[in-house]
């Protein structure tokens, strides 16, 4: 027995010494310049409130090109200026509208809109999640954006930040003149029933702050109570100087695969028990200002 002991004595220490794995924000801030895209400026909107806080929005035209289509036009026409945060509802979303609630539709603007909730999948190869999802047959990530798929057909899922287009009962599909951004544990049973026209990338925390509405479904009760909107510009008509410069993870980089491996084992060391699985709406894509 006494001949393995130095053997065990010289292991021992190479065993304390183990690196443990990376947590989640470990593997963010070590991501190398190859795992992140550039938000491109034509599809990120820049909202400006009336205290001069800012939330920016990234577009989605791949799933909802009329929807965004409208909202675009809109922010170009000066649609969104004046503006009002009309609705916060406590645990599901924080809701906007263009100017008087209808502004002016500027050239171009499709009255009514196709029901972009899904599309069809062509071309679109999901990077798996690897773990049930009970809103979906499959689900994953593909070019940055959380995907859910049944068959041919994929949409973009109601998780927290993500930002849709408020309409009203069937089959009214919305223009883009009211908006929306989940505030909440992740309702994905609006899924494939709204369109899912983008997401909210930097500023959450400008909406998390705001009174709640104390009307039904959380509307402000008075016009004065409503949150001023300065305006809402798309960052590739500001100043340069002004344009807020944004990244995503590439969702098909090894630093994505080791990051969603981590949010799943529950690598930082604050858990005593990994949950070996991770709902979809729990590995938000990260985000970081480009260098």
């Amino acid at each position: 027995m006494r001949r393995f002991l130095p053997i065990l004595t010289l292991l021992l220490p190479n065993i304390a010494a183990a690196a443990p794995n990376p947590t989640p924000a470990e593997i963010v801030a070590h991501a190398p310049d190859a795992a992140w895209a550039d938000v491109p400026p034509d599809r990120l909107l820049v909202m400006t409130l009336a205290d001069g806080a800012q939330v920016t929005i990234e577009l989605a035209p791949q799933f909802a090109p009329v929807h965004t289509g409208n909202i675009v036009r809109q922010a170009r026409a000066h649609g969104w200026d004046g503006g009002a945060i009309v609705r916060v509802q406590d645990n599901y979303v924080v809701q906007w509208t263009t100017r008087d609630g209808k502004a002016k539709p500027p050239a171009g603007f499709v009255a009514h809109p196709p029901a972009e909730y899904d599309r069809a999948r062509q071309d679109i190869a999901i990077r798996p999640l690897g773990f049930p999802d009970p809103y979906a047959p499959s689900s994953g990530f593909w070019s940055g954006w959380p995907i859910a798929a049944e068959g041919d057909r994929v949409w973009l899922p109601h998780c927290y930040g993500m930002v849709g287009a408020g309409r009203d009962m069937p089959p009214d599909t919305g223009d883009g003149q009211e908006l929306y951004a989940v505030n909440s544990e992740a309702p994905r049973q609006l899924d494939r029933n709204l369109a899912v026209v983008g997401r909210v990338l930097t500023g959450m925390e400008h909406f998390g702050a705001l009174p709640r509405g104390t009307a039904a479904l959380g509307f402000y009760a008075s016009k004065d109570q409503n949150v001023a909107i300065r305006n809402i510009s798309l960052a590739a008509d500001l100043p340069r100087a002004s344009q807020p410069h944004l990244q995503v993870m590439r969702t098909d980089s090894p630093t994505f695969t080791e990051y969603l491996n981590a949010r799943a084992n529950r690598t930082d060391p604050f858990f005593v028990r990994p949950a070996n699985g991770v709902a979809l709406c729990n590995v938000p894509v990260p985000v970081r200002p480009k260098p």
